[in-house]
């Protein structure tokens, strides 16, 4: 027996996630507020620029989307609406990138994120669910001890035990809830789930169908329905994924910043959204900090410093632009907290210290050549130097 699942039949419709109490964090009428979240879904802290593109929006909307492929892009982007509306931006690189991302979750063929860790795949997975779907949070977290049931379906055993396999018993994955909406789930770090379960998103992404043999049934995709899974390319080995599967797949990779002042940019964005959720110092105050933290990560990643004369060992870590984001947000609570409300040396020296030295002994001494050759001997960077060496010691 074929079953359609279309969100309007109340005898077989999936359940809302919004609908569950850890769903997108609405409060029950009659029940105490909430407190704040520390971090607040997409679709939360960003509910005032979706639901003003989608006011002034005008362009065809793909089928259940709330808002049609260029406002999408123009919300990951950034820009000014024609009300004077200003859209901030979600994502810094470029925008072909993100158009073709788009453009995929407007086609029958899902989106696959690539990239070097820190590369903003959860990020851009988060914003793209939250401004075509409204919910960002029908998704799957990828372990090595992901089980199928994370991607089709589980059971409620007490009900399953009591009165057999049925409807009422059994527990859809974010996945099913996505097919039966018309909306888009989101499957991070693919590569790590195993590959048999990998695999059962075949049927699903092929045949927009997810089988359910205990009941006879299936639940068939209504339209809208599309899936973002995101995945680390330096996990190759790990568990690849099949030919079947990845052809099931548009693959977009998202780079490194282009530049540093790319990535300052994207670094000090980043830390003031985080800082004004911590009560922190204002970022402008330590933009001189952010850039040295950035040039030190940049120049170790890419194993040459800035100006091209000087060559050096990569350590054994990514520094990507999401740990020079933690290591900055460390740096500010440290001048919060400990210090004059000003980002300086000594604050972020600890943080860099522990994102380079992953590996005690070969990375220690990559560090300690890197401070003596570069680092000493760069204009205006002796307390930095200092800081560096007293927390190293």
């Amino acid at each position: 027996m074929t079953v359609s699942v279309e969100p309007t039949d109340p005898t077989i419709a999936v359940p809302s996630q919004n609908d569950s109490a850890s769903g997108g964090g609405d409060v029950t009428e009659g029940a105490a507020a909430a407190p704040e979240a520390l971090r607040p879904h997409a679709e939360h802290a960003f509910a005032a620029e979706l639901a003003a593109l989608a006011g002034q929006d005008d362009r065809p909307r793909p089928a259940r989307w709330k808002m049609s492929p260029w406002a999408v892009a123009t919300y990951l982007l950034g820009g000014t609406l024609p009300d004077g509306t200003v859209i901030t931006p979600k994502y810094v690189g470029p925008r072909r990138i993100v158009e073709v991302a788009v453009t995929t979750l407007a086609t029958d063929r899902a989106l696959l994120l690539l990239g070097v860790p820190g590369t903003a795949k959860t990020w851009v997975s988060e914003h793209l669910a939250a401004a075509v779907s409204g919910d960002s949070t029908l998704l799957v977290q990828g372990t090595a001890g992901t089980p199928e049931e994370a991607i089709r379906y589980g059971w409620n055993y007490a009900q399953l035990l009591a009165n057999g396999p049925s409807r009422d018993a059994l527990v859809p994955s974010p996945v099913m809830r996505a097919m039966a909406e018309g909306m888009t789930a989101r499957v991070e770090e693919l590569t790590r789930i195993p590959a048999d379960v990998q695999d059962t998103l075949i049927t699903i992404l092929s045949e927009k169908t997810l089988p359910i043999p205990e009941l006879g049934q299936e639940v068939q995709a209504v339209r809208g329905f599309n899936l973002i899974a995101t995945a680390n390319d330096r996990d190759r080995g790990v568990n690849d994924l099949s030919s079947a599967l990845r052809r099931r797949f548009n693959t977009v990779v998202l780079p490194l910043p282009e530049s540093a002042d790319a990535e300052v940019d994207i670094v000090s964005r980043r830390v003031d959204q985080l800082g004004r959720s911590l009560d922190l110092p204002a970022v402008p105050e330590g933009i001189e900090e952010i850039r040295r933290v950035v040039t030190v990560f940049r120049e170790l990643r890419d194993g040459i410093t800035t100006d091209g004369r000087t060559k050096l060992k990569p350590p054994s870590g990514t520094l990507s632009t999401a740990e020079a984001i933690s290591v900055v947000t460390s740096g500010l609570a440290l001048a919060a907290h400990f210090g004059d409300g000003v980002l300086r040396a000594g604050d972020v020296a600890a943080g860099i210290l522990g994102a380079v030295v992953r590996d005690p002994a070969a990375d220690r001494v990559i560090w300690q050549e890197y401070l003596e050759t570069v680092v000493r001997e760069r204009d205006g960077w002796k307390d930095f130097y200092r800081a560096c060496r007293e927390v190293s010691a």
